[in-house]
C-alpha cells in the first residue's frame, strides 16, 4: 500500500465514494429479485404414445354439398317421424310382438314412394309392350297423315321439350356416376376403418400400463434437472479488478454453478460493493497514514538542515557584505554610489532556525543581567511531538490485512460449496426416494384391473364385424357395377336421343318436299325409336335399383344419421328396458352406475380419463395423486431448515484500528502549516546575490583604477559562488519542504472527520455483512427451491394432461364415435342417397323423353298425304 507523495483521494472522489457507500448500506438487503428464468427452465419431454391414437376424421367440403342438401330435404319429407322408440324397444327385445301395421305406419313415405315404383315397374314395361303391338300394326309412331301449316312449330316444340328433357337426364346422369364412384372410394376405406379404429382402442387400453410406466420413467428429465442444478458446473475464478487489483467475483447469470456456488456467488456479487468500497476507503486511510508519516519526516528533517545551512552561511555573507560595502565606499571607485545601498542591504532572509515548541506556545522567558526577556518567537511550528506520537507506526501490515479481508470475502462461493456439501448429498439422496415415490403412479393406477370387459366388448365387436364387413364390401361392388352399368344404359338413351334429333333436323332442313323420302331424316328417327325402346326395356330395372338404394340409404339417414347428430340414439340406448339385458353397454363396458352412455360420451369428448368413467372398486382421485407436497415436502424441508454463516468477514484488527486512532489524535491537523507558508515566501537571502553580482560586474567595466576593477571582478565573482553553490542548495531544499506542507495542509482539515468516517463505515461493514449474507443466502434458497418446485410442477402438469389426454384417456372412445358418424353419414350416406336421387331423376324423365321421342319420330318421316 506504500505509494509516491501527494497519492490522495480528492474532495470530490471522496463525496462520490461516500454516495456509493450510502447508497450501498440503505439498500434494503431483501430487494434483489430471483433471477428470470433461462430457455432451458421449460423442461421437454419425450411422447412415445403417438403411434397408437385414433385420428379425429371431420366432414370434407365437397362441390356436391348443395346436392347432398336437397336429398336430406327430401328425406326430411319423406320420413317426418321421430325415432320410434316404441317399435325399436319391441324389435329388440322381443321381435315378434312387431306387427306389421307399426312397420308401415312409421315407413309410411316409404311405403307410398314403394307403391310409386311398384305402379312405375308394372305400368312403364306393359306400355312398352302395347307400344310395340301398336308398331307391329302400324298403328302408332309411324308417319304424319297429312301436311299442316302448324306442323313446324309443333316439330320446334317438341325438339325444345326433347333437348330439355335429354339435358336434365345427361345431367342426373353424371350425377349419379360421380356419386357412383364416390360410393365406392370411400366403401372400401370405411369399411376398413372399423376393425381398425377397434383395434387401435383395444391397443389404446392395453397399453395403457405401458403407457403409464412410460410417463413415470419421464420423471428422469426434472430429477436430472434438479441434480444438475444441485451439482452444476464449476465456475472460473473472478476477474482480477482493473485498479485495484480485487477479484470482482461474478454474477450467477454468467456462470451455470450448482445451487452451493451460485449461493456464494449471488452473496459475493451483492455484497461486493460494499465490502469493497469499506476496503478501499481504508486504504486510502493506511496510504494517508504512510504518506503523512513520510512528509512529517521530510518536513522535520528539511527544517534543520535549512538551519544549519543558514547559520554556517550567516558569518560568510556578513564578512561578504562588509567587504562590498567597503570597496564601493572608497572614494576611488567610480559611480559605486548607486549600488551601496544595495550591498548594504544584504543580509539573510527566511529563518527556520529558531523552531519552538509549536503553533500557539506560549512564549519562553531568559534571565539576562538580573532580569527576565522574552525569548524571540520562533517563525514556524514544531513536528517533533507529532513525530514522537507516529514513532514506530504503522505497527500494523494494512496490506497485509486488506489481502486477507478481501481473500477472505472473496472465498465465500467456495466456502458455500464447503458448509453445503452435506445438505447438496442429503437432497441427491432424496431425489432418489422421490422417484421411488413417483413409481407409485404406475403401481397404484387402477385400470388394468378394469378395462377387460372394454377389451373383451371390442373384440367381439371387432370379430363379428368381420364376415358382415365383408358382405357390405361383396353387395358394395355389385351394386357399384349395376349402377355403372344402369347410368351408361341412361347415356345410352341420351345419346340416340342427341343424335336422332341431329340427324333428324338435319334430314329436314335437306328435303324439298314434306312427302319425299330422306335416309339421314329416317335415321334419325331409327334413333329415337332405339332410345324409346332402351327406356322400355331398362326403366323397370332402373326403378328396381333407384327403390333398393333409396330404400337402404333413406333409412339409414332417417333413422341412425339424423338420430346420431341429435344424439336421440344415445338417449334411447341410456333409457332403461330399450336394450335387452345381452346389450347392456353400462354394463359390458364397465362404466359407471350412475352414469350412461350419453354422459360418458361427453366426457370423454371433453377430455376425461379412463378411471373416471369406467367403475371402480375405489373412486381414483387423479389430482390427489399428483400433489406437489406428496413428494417433494422432504426435499423442501430439508433445503429450508439448512442455515449457515457466509458473511462473518474481519476488514480490519485492532491494532489497525489503534493505528488510525493514534494517526487521528496525534496532532497532525494542529500544526499551522499557514506560517511555513509564508516563511516560504521569504526568499534565503534578502537581496538578490546574482542582481548584485551583475552591478559590481558592470561597474567594473566604469573602473580607471586598475586595483578597484580587479576587487569589483574578485566580489562578483565571489558572490556568484554563493549563489551557486550554497543559496540554490537552500532553495532546493525549501522547494522539497514545499511540497510536505502542501500535502500535509491540504491532508490536515479533513484527517478526523475522514479517519472517524473510515472507522465506523468499516464497524458497519463488519455489522451488516452477516445479517446481509444471511437475508440473502435465504433468499436465494428460496429462489432456488421455487426454481426445483417448478420443474416438479412441469413434470406433474405433463402427467396430469399426458394421462387425461393420452395414455389414459377415454377420448378416443368419443373420437371413434365420432369418426364412425362421419364415415357412415358423410363420406357413404351423403352420395349413397345423392346417387340414388340423380338415377332416380333419370328414371322419371324417361317418361317425358319417351313420349317425346315418339311424337318427334313422325316428324322425321315422310309425310303420306300432302293437303294443298
Amino acid at each position: 500500500l506504500t505509494g509516491p507523495p501527494g497519492s490522495f483521494l480528492t474532495a470530490k472522489t471522496m463525496r462520490a465514494a461516500g454516495l456509493l457507500l450510502a447508497w450501498v448500506l440503505l439498500r434494503p438487503a431483501g430487494s434483489q429479485q430471483c433471477h428470470p428464468s433461462s430457455p432451458a427452465g421449460v423442461l421437454r419431454f419425450t411422447d412415445s404414445h403417438a403411434e397408437i391414437r385414433v385420428p379425429a376424421l371431420h366432414r370434407v367440403p365437397s362441390s356436391l354439398d348443395p346436392l347432398y342438401d336437397v336429398v336430406r330435404h327430401y328425406l326430411d319429407l319423406i320420413q317426418q317421424n321421430p325415432l320410434p322408440t316404441e317399435l325399436l324397444r319391441a324389435a329388440l327385445n322381443d321381435p315378434s310382438s312387431v306387427r306389421t301395421s307399426q312397420v308401415v305406419q312409421y315407413e309410411l313415405g316409404y311405403v307410398i314412394c314403394a307403391a310409386v315404383a311398384l305402379l312405375f315397374t308394372v305400368a312403364v314395361p306393359v306400355a312398352g309392350l302395347c307400344f310395340c303391338y301398336c308398331r307391329s300394326r302400324r298403328r302408332c309412331g309411324g308417319r304424319l297423315r297429312a301436311h299442316r301449316r302448324s306442323l313446324g312449330c309443333r316439330r320446334r316444340c317438341l325438339l325444345t321439350c326433347l333437348s330439355i328433357t335429354s339435358i336434365i337426364i345427361l345431367t342426373s346422369a353424371i350425377c349419379a356416376l360421380v356419386t357412383n364412384q364416390r360410393v365406392k372410394e370411400q366403401m372400401e376405406p370405411g369399411l376398413g376403418a372399423v376393425p381398425a379404429t377397434l383395434r387401435t382402442l383395444r391397443q389404446h387400453i392395453a397399453n395403457v400400463p405401458q403407457g403409464v410406466q412410460m410417463v413415470v420413467d419421464q420423471f428422469e428429465v426434472p430429477r436430472q434437472q434438479i441434480i444438475s442444478d444441485l451439482g452444476g458446473k464449476h465456475c472460473p475464478d473472478p476477474p482480477v479488478h482493473p485498479i485495484l487489483g480485487w477479484n470482482e467475483g461474478l454474477t450467477v447469470s454468467r456462470c451455470l454453478a450448482g445451487v452451493s456456488r451460485s449461493v456464494g456467488l449471488s452473496i459475493h456479487t451483492q455484497l461486493k460493493a460494499m465490502t469493497y468500497a469499506a476496503l478501499a476507503d481504508l486504504q486510502d486511510r493506511a496510504g494517508d497514514l504512510q504518506t503523512s508519516l513520510h512528509h512529517l519526516q521530510i518536513l522535520n528533517k528539511t527544517v534543520r538542515v535549512l538551519t544549519a545551512a543558514r547559520a554556517e552561511m550567516e558569518p560568510a555573507l556578513r564578512e561578504r557584505r562588509q567587504r562590498v560595502v567597503a570597496l564601493l565606499d572608497d572614494p576611488r571607485c567610480t559611480s559605486c554610489a548607486s549600488v551601496l545601498g544595495r550591498a548594504q542591504s544584504l543580509q539573510l532572509g527566511a529563518d527556520y532556525g529558531k523552531v519552538g515548541l509549536g503553533a500557539g506556545s506560549p512564549r519562553p522567558l531568559r534571565q539576562s543581567q538580573g532580569s527576565w526577556d522574552v525569548f524571540p518567537t520562533p517563525k514556524v511550528p514544531s513536528v517533533e511531538k507529532v513525530l514522537k506520537t507516529l514513532a514506530g507506526l504503522p505497527r500494523s501490515d494494512f496490506a497485509e490485512m486488506i489481502r486477507q479481508g478481501n481473500g477472505t470475502f472473496n472465498s465465500i462461493p467456495e466456502l458455500a460449496v464447503e458448509r453445503m456439501a452435506q445438505v447438496i448429498q442429503e437432497l441427491r439422496e432424496e431425489m432418489a426416494r422421490v422417484s421411488e415415490k413417483v413409481q407409485t403412479i404406475a403401481d397404484g393406477f387402477p385400470l388394468p384391473d378394469y378395462t377387460r370387459h372394454v377389451n373383451e366388448a371390442l373384440l367381439k365387436a371387432e370379430d363379428r364385424s368381420q364376415p358382415f364387413l365383408r358382405e357390405v364390401e361383396r353387395f358394395e361392388w355389385y351394386r357399384w357395377v349395376a349402377g355403372a352399368v344402369l347410368c351408361s344404359i341412361v347415356l345410352l338413351i341420351v345419346a340416340c336421343n342427341v343424335a336422332g334429333m341431329a340427324l333428324g333436323a338435319y334430314g329436314l332442313s335437306k328435303r324439298e318436299d314434306p312427302s319425299d323420302y330422306e335416309c339421314r331424316g329416317e335415321a334419325g328417327a331409327k334413333f329415337l325409336m332405339t332410345g324409346v325402346g332402351l327406356g322400355f326395356l331398362f326403366s323397370w330395372l332402373l326403378v328396381l335399383m333407384v327403390f333398393t338404394t333409396f330404400l337402404v340409404g333413406g333409412n339409414v339417414q332417417t333413422l341412425v344419421c339424423r338420430n346420431w347428430v341429435n344424439q336421440e340414439i344415445y338417449k334411447f340406448i341410456d333409457t332403461p328396458g330399450n336394450l335387452p339385458p345381452s346389450m347392456n353397454l353400462t354394463q359390458q363396458l364397465n362404466l359407471r352406475r350412475d352414469s350412461n352412455l350419453t354422459a360418458t360420451y361427453r366426457e370423454c369428448k371433453s377430455g376425461a380419463g379412463l378411471w373416471e368413467v369406467l367403475q371402480l372398486e375405489k373412486p381414483y382421485d387423479l389430482d390427489e395423486h399428483l400433489r406437489s407436497p406428496k413428494y417433494m415436502a422432504n426435499f423442501q424441508k430439508r433445503l429450508g431448515d439448512f442455515t449457515t454463516q457466509l458473511g462473518d468477514v474481519r476488514l480490519l484488527r485492532s491494532e489497525g484500528r489503534n493505528d488510525l486512532e493514534t494517526f487521528a489524535r496525534s496532532g497532525v491537523d494542529e500544526v499551522d502549516y499557514g506560517r511555513f507558508q509564508e516563511e516560504m515566501k521569504i526568499p534565503v537571502v534578502q537581496t538578490s546575490l546574482p542582481a548584485l553580482a551583475r552591478n559590481l560586474e558592470g561597474l567594473q567595466k566604469m573602473q580607471r583604477n586598475g586595483t578597484v576593477a580587479g576587487r569589483l571582478a574578485a566580489e562578483a565573482k565571489a558572490l556568484w559562488q554563493m549563489q551557486n553553490s550554497t543559496v540554490q542548495t537552500q532553495e532546493a531544499l525549501v522547494a522539497k519542504l514545499g511540497e510536505s506542507v502542501r500535502f500535509l495542509s491540504r491532508l490536515a482539515p479533513h484527517l478526523q472527520e475522514r479517519v472517524k468516517t473510515t472507522l465506523a463505515t468499516i464497524a458497519s461493514v463488519e455489522a451488516r455483512l452477516p445479517v446481509q449474507a444471511q437475508q440473502i443466502f435465504r433468499q436465494e434458497i428460496g429462489c432456488f427451491m421455487r426454481k426445483e418446485l417448478r420443474y416438479f410442477a412441469q413434470y406433474l402438469h405433463w402427467v396430469r394432461q399426458t394421462l387425461k389426454e393420452d395414455v389414459a384417456s377415454c377420448q378416443p372412445l368419443a373420437t371413434a364415435l365420432d369418426n364412425g358418424r362421419v364415415i357412415l353419414c358423410d363420406r357413404i350416406a351423403d352420395p349413397w342417397n345423392a346417387f340414388w336421387f340423380s338415377l332416380g331423376c333419370c328414371t322419371f324423365f324417361l317418361i317425358p323423353n319417351i313420349i317425346f321421342a315418339i311424337r318427334l319420330t313422325k316428324h322425321f318421316r315422310p309425310i303420306r298425304n300432302r293437303l294443298m
